[in-house]
C-alpha cells in the first residue's frame, strides 16, 4: 500500500462503483467506526456508507486518518502480489493461473451422513466438523437458508456445533457475504474463527494480514475457499425456474453445476437447465473478478471433473496441508491423487484462465498477464 492515507473515498471511486467490487463485505467488517453498512438486495451485495453529510464518496473518518476499508478491500490497488508474497513467500508464476498449490489430490467425507448432506464429496463439512472436534476452530462462518429454507435466500451466519454445520451443508448458486457473520461470531467469544467463503471472500482474510486492517484478521485460524467461476442473482428462481420450467424454489431439494444446472426436486423428480440460459442472471460483482480457483485459501474445493461424489482439493498453506494430512491418517476423509481425475485439474486451470481475463484494462496492473 502506499504511504498515501488511502480511505473510503478511494475505495467507493476505484472499487465500489467500478464494477470491481464483489461484495465480499471485508472492509465493512474491518470498518472500526461502523459507518459502512451492506446491502443484499435487489442483485446489489455491495457497501454503502451510513452517514450522509458527506455524500455517498465521502467518510469524514477516512479525511482523518483512518484506511481501513481499503487495507481490508481484497479489490483494491495491487492485492494480488502482496497476499501472494504475504503467504507463500514469493510471487507467482506466470503458469500459475489457479494460484500458488501445495497439493492438488481428490478427496471425500468418510461418515456416510456427512457425505450425503455435504456438496459433492463433503469435504468442507468434514473439515470443519473435524477441526472443531480437535479444537483448531471454535466456530465456523458459513451461510445457511433463511427460515424454513423455501425462499433459498442464503444468509450469512456462525456455526459452533456439528448439527450446525451439517445444517448449512450444501451449495446455493446464489451469493451470500459469509463474513458478515463474524461480529455475531465475536459477540458469542469466537477466538479460532474458520472462515468458508467463495473466492473472493478468501483472499479477505490475509489481505487485511498483510495490509494491517486492524484486530479483525487474527481470530481467523482457518480458510476454505470455494471454486468459483460466478453467482447469480436471486432473481433467477422466479424469472427462469419458475417462468419457464415451472420449478418452485419452495419444491427444491438439491442443486449442482456440473455443465448443466441440475435441480433436485422435494418429489425426486431431477431437472437440467441449460447454463447459457441462466448467464443473464449472473451477479454483477462477478463480472470483472478474476479468481476462480480461491487461490489465497489455506485449502481450496470444488466439485469440478467427472466424479461427482469425489471433491478436487487444492492444499496452498502449512496449515492446510497439515489438516488434510491429520484427516486422511485418521481415516475422517479418503483421498485418492488429483491425477485421477486429468480433467477436473485441467477444467480448474481453464477455468482460471477464462477468470483471469475478466480484469479490467482500467484497474491496476495486477493480477499478471494471463499465461493459457
Amino acid at each position: 500500500m502506499a504511504a498515501q492515507r488511502l480511505h473510503w473515498r478511494h475505495l467507493f471511486d476505484e472499487v465500489v462503483t467500478s464494477g470491481l467490487c464483489t461484495g465480499c463485505a471485508g472492509c465493512v467488517v474491518a470498518c472500526p467506526h461502523d459507518v459502512l453498512g451492506y446491502q443484499d438486495t435487489e442483485g446489489v451485495y455491495k457497501p454503502f456508507h451510513l452517514e450522509e453529510e458527506l455524500g455517498p464518496g465521502g467518510c469524514g473518518h477516512g479525511e482523518r486518518g483512518c484506511t481501513s476499508c481499503t487495507r481490508a478491500c481484497p479489490r483494491f490497488r495491487a492485492w494480488e502480489p502482496e497476499v501472494d508474497q504475504f503467504l507463500f513467500g514469493r510471487p507467482r508464476s506466470a503458469i500459475e493461473v489457479e494460484g500458488v498449490t501445495k497439493d492438488v489430490i481428490l478427496t471425500r467425507a468418510a461418515d456416510d451422513t456427512v457425505h450425503e448432506l455435504g456438496q459433492d464429496g463433503g469435504l468442507v463439512s468434514a473439515i470443519l466438523i473435524w477441526a472443531l472436534e480437535k479444537g483448531y476452530i471454535d466456530s465456523a462462518l458459513v451461510s445457511y437458508l433463511e427460515g424454513d429454507g423455501s425462499t433459498w435466500k442464503a444468509i450469512p451466519g456462525v456455526a459452533r456445533t456439528k448439527e450446525q454445520i451439517l445444517e448449512a451443508a450444501g451449495s446455493r448458486y446464489t451469493y451470500c457475504a459469509n463474513t458478515m457473520a463474524y461480529a455475531d461470531a465475536i459477540e458469542g467469544g469466537a477466538e479460532k474463527i474458520a472462515l468458508v467463503g467463495m473466492s473472493c471472500q478468501s483472499s479477505v482474510p490475509p489481505v487485511m494480514s498483510v495490509r494491517k486492517a486492524g484486530k479483525v484478521s487474527r481470530r481467523f485460524a482457518l480458510n476454505i475457499g470455494l471454486l468459483c467461476s460466478k453467482t447469480f442473482d436471486d432473481a433467477i428462481f422466479e424469472e427462469l425456474f419458475e417462468a419457464k420450467y415451472g420449478l418452485k424454489k419452495a419444491d427444491m431439494k438439491k442443486m449442482n453445476i456440473k455443465g448443466v444446472f441440475q435441480i433436485w426436486m422435494k418429489n425426486g423428480d431431477y431437472h437440467e437447465v441449460p447454463l447459457k440460459e441462466c448467464h443473464q442472471w449472473t451477479r454483477e460483482g462477478c463480472k470483472m473478478c478474476p479468481d476462480f480457483a480461491a487461490e489465497h485459501a489455506d485449502i481450496s474445493t470444488g466439485g469440478i471433473g467427472k466424479y461427482n461424489d469425489w471433491t478436487l482439493t487444492i492444499i496452498r498453506t502449512d496449515i492446510g496441508r497439515e489438516i488434510i494430512i491429520k484427516m486422511l491418517e485418521d481415516g475422517t476423509i479418503e483421498g485418492r491423487p488429483g491425477d485421477d481425475d486429468p480433467g477436473a485439474i485441467s477444467l480448474m486451470r481453464k477455468l482460471s484462465v477464462k477468470s483471469r481475463k475478466r480484469w479490467p484494462e482500467f484497474a491496476a496492473t495486477q493480477p499478471g498477464a494471463v499465461q493459457a
